[in-house]
């Protein structure tokens, strides 16, 4: 489809991942209605228009789907914070509660235009592994908390099938952006002689850079494509590694022990399993539809990244 064609709707829009996508979507010419929870933030301007929705009460603005050809959800709340009871339970509702009021809504108009949905996804729905390489069609699902999350996520947005709309689910590794996300943290540490490996340092860390991100969303839009994705780039690196190289970048040492992983646990408690886990990850699928990555290097992904301090 012709990206002049097309509508999008998009949810999680001021979010890291959103915020770029909605930029080059209006570079395209695409018009973008998007949702957000906050009245505030509503706008209304150069083919970019906000609607109101609480999925936790059941609201949504069904204005927001007309003439909308392609819903992109992006919604969740972060899993990088502390897990507690109640966060758990935000982290899995915010992007499941959220998915079924845009499918209830959906199935309940007369007459609708959405042909695709396309929505994130986590590469932590992989096992925990030091030694296999994942591809999409793998089917057995990490015995963890983030495993749990990306079942239910996907099973939900497996529903908007039953309407006859395609879709597609993006399986997202660590986001290397200069703004936030994975980078933040671990950058900041070795700008002030902090960094070093975590746990052993041989875990696998499948990354992409948030550029080639955006731009695998905009390649499975514009190709119509279905299925599951892999978006990380060609080659995943170790912890130590990344680390080593965000030195480099930085011209920071590096410490030569590694943070112990009882360490980790006392002082991120459950979440630290997002900083010892280990899933290899396999880019070959989204390759072979065409998507040429700009970022399969590490080193050079962090050298456009940290090329200034506007990460601090």
């Amino acid at each position: 489809m012709n990206y002049k064609d097309m509508k999008i709707l998009i949810t999680g829009a001021t979010g890291l991942i959103g915020k770029q996508l909605v930029k080059v979507c209006r570079a395209n010419g695409i018009a973008v209605n998007y949702l957000t929870t906050s009245k505030d933030k509503l706008e209304d301007a150069d083919g970019i228009k906000g609607f109101f929705w609480n999925p936790d009460a059941g609201v949504i603005d069904n204005n927001c789907f007309a003439n909308v050809t392609a819903i992109i959800h992006l919604a969740g709340a972060s899993i990088a914070k502390p897990w507690s009871v109640n966060y758990k339970q935000q982290i899995v509702e915010s992007r499941t509660v959220s998915a079924k009021l845009l499918f209830t809504s959906l199935k309940k108009l007369t007459t609708h235009h959405v042909t695709h949905v396309i929505s994130a996804s986590g590469v932590g729905v992989y096992p925990n592994s030091f030694t296999n390489y994942y591809s999409e069609d793998y089917a057995e699902i990490d015995d963890s908390f983030v495993g749990e999350v990306v079942r239910q996520w996907e099973s939900v947005i497996d529903d908007f099938e039953m309407l006859g709309i395609k879709t597609a689910k993006v399986r997202t590794g660590l986001v290397l952006a200069a703004n936030g996300g994975f980078l933040d943290p671990m950058a900041k540490s070795v700008k002030f002689y902090l960094g070093a490996p975590l746990a052993t340092g041989k875990q696998w860390l499948s990354w992409i850079h948030i550029e080639d991100l955006v731009n695998v969303y905009m390649h499975i839009l514009q190709k119509e494509l279905a299925g599951i994705y892999n978006a990380v780039a060609p080659n995943p690196v170790t912890n130590k590694k990344l680390t080593s190289e965000i030195g480099k970048v930085l011209r920071k040492p590096i410490w030569p022990f590694h943070v112990p992983k009882f360490v980790l646990k006392l002082v991120f408690g459950d979440m630290s399993y997002l900083l010892t886990c280990s899933q290899r990850v396999d880019a070959s699928k989204i390759q072979q539809t065409g998507y040429i990555f700009k970022y399969t290097n590490s080193f050079a992904a962090l050298q456009n990244l940290l090329k200034s301090d506007k990460l601090f």
